[in-house]
């Protein structure tokens, strides 16, 4: 998998970009937030990636930030929601505002964004209620990166069910680092 690219911006298509890595060009998609924060051409970029495999076409999806590849991840685990829906979120919205829209339940402000009907929007405030967190006090927000998400795909890679790997991370304490998380999991998943 891609996780990350740093190489020369030589094109700007929203929204699609252009980047040349050693030689090679990558077309990579990227949301309006990340694409408004690009260089000029001809500069140095960096982007957090995610690789999405089809039948058809193999696409790159580039992000500014470690949190808005997280959330891009979110969203696809979402039924009904694929990467150009995903994409169309986080243009729409920046973190923050998508934070205080799941914590305040405002179906409103997500169907304002194209492509989102009023089921969607209320499937996406459902389906993201855990997965932020927000700060009253200043407004800050965040994504929630528990432990349980490297080690449920971790689990997965082995040939759990997402079921099975969810249902083991969430056993463990919240201070068990990847590793010994790995060797829980693995033991509560043969008990069980």
């Amino acid at each position: 998998m891609i996780g990350r690219l740093t190489g020369i911006l030589l094109e700007k298509n929203p929204p699609q970009i252009l980047l040349d890595i050693q030689g090679v060009g990558y077309e990579v998609n990227v949301p309006m937030s990340t694409f408004y924060n690009l260089p000029v051409l001809h500069e140095q970029v960096v982007l957090y990636t995610q690789l999405i495999v089809r039948e058809d076409a193999h696409l790159l999806y580039g992000f500014a930030s470690e949190d808005e590849r997280v959330a891009f991840r979110h969203l696809l685990k979402i039924s009904g929601v694929g990467p150009k829906l995903a994409l169309s979120v986080l243009s729409g919205l920046s973190l923050n505002d998508l934070a205080h829209a799941v914590a305040s339940k405002e179906v409103g402000l997500l169907t304002r964004i194209p492509g989102v009907g009023k089921k969607t929007a209320e499937r996406l405030l459902l389906e993201l209620q855990d997965k932020f967190v927000v700060s009253v006090s200043d407004g800050a927000s965040g994504i929630v990166k528990p432990h349980g998400d490297d080690i449920t795909n971790a689990l997965l890679a082995l040939g759990y069910s997402g079921k099975e790997a969810d249902w083991a991370a969430k056993q463990l304490a919240a201070d068990t680092n990847v590793a010994d998380g790995i060797r829980q999991a693995l033991k509560l998943l043969s008990k069980a």
